[in-house]
């Protein structure tokens, strides 16, 4: 079947029907992974079927000047006063090196930074941690969220289905996380554009690394 833009297994009973639990079926991305994921039904689609993503809004950019390279993913986020704005970046010196990270986030009239050291690590790992992090600041999950990320390896990852070849039990971790979810829309951001926020969440992730001697 296919979930969103994701191939996957669907749970069925011994007549062959989706197993049904509270209103939602049972998939998993990958039939040997321990992760699963009950999710509603008119989500979970045939995979020659024309339409991905059935009963979603239609995907847009976040505005109608947006480039195509800045493209909206996952569920499209209604904008208001209630969004948290999340962004997020990962540093490395090194590939691998000492590696930090530097979250943003932004609800209403308030602000809150996250920099934290890693350790040793890849460039892809320190992207995911920010991510994850960022997510995970997120108190209220019903909330709108955007999460901005300058990193096309997360995002293909997390939005497009990529198949993970490395970090695996990071990135289904992170998987798992964001499909907790109710309005979730990652927005790819251009890395060292001036943008004011995501150049925050560098030099944070920089910070960390700094702080630590790295």
């Amino acid at each position: 079947m296919r979930f969103k833009t994701n191939k996957v297994w669907l749970a069925t009973d011994a007549g062959e029907h989706p197993l049904i639990e509270k209103g939602k079926v049972l998939i998993k991305y990958q039939l040997d992974q321990p992760h699963e994921y009950w999710v509603h039904p008119s989500k979970v689609v045939p995979l020659d079927s024309a339409d991905a993503t059935p009963q979603a809004p239609k995907k847009r950019p976040l505005n109608p000047d947006a480039k195509a390279g800045r493209r909206s993913a996952t569920i499209t986020v209604d904008r208001g006063a209630d969004t948290i704005h999340i962004y997020t970046d990962g540093a490395c010196s090194g590939n691998p090196g000492p590696a930090g990270i530097g979250v943003v986030l932004r609800y209403k009239e308030k602000e809150k930074e996250i920099s934290r050291f890693l350790g040793a690590a890849t460039n892809n790992i320190a992207e995911l941690e920010a991510i994850k992090t960022g997510l995970l600041a997120v108190k209220n999950r019903d909330l709108p969220v955007l999460l901005h990320t300058d990193s096309s390896y997360a995002l293909g990852l997390l939005t497009r289905g990529w198949k993970a070849k490395q970090n695996e039990s990071l990135v289904e971790e992170v998987r798992r996380i964001v499909a907790s979810f109710k309005q979730l829309q990652f927005v790819k951001v251009k890395g060292h554009a001036g943008d004011p926020d995501n150049e925050r969440a560098d030099r944070l992730a920089v910070q960390a690394i700094r702080q630590a001697g790295g």
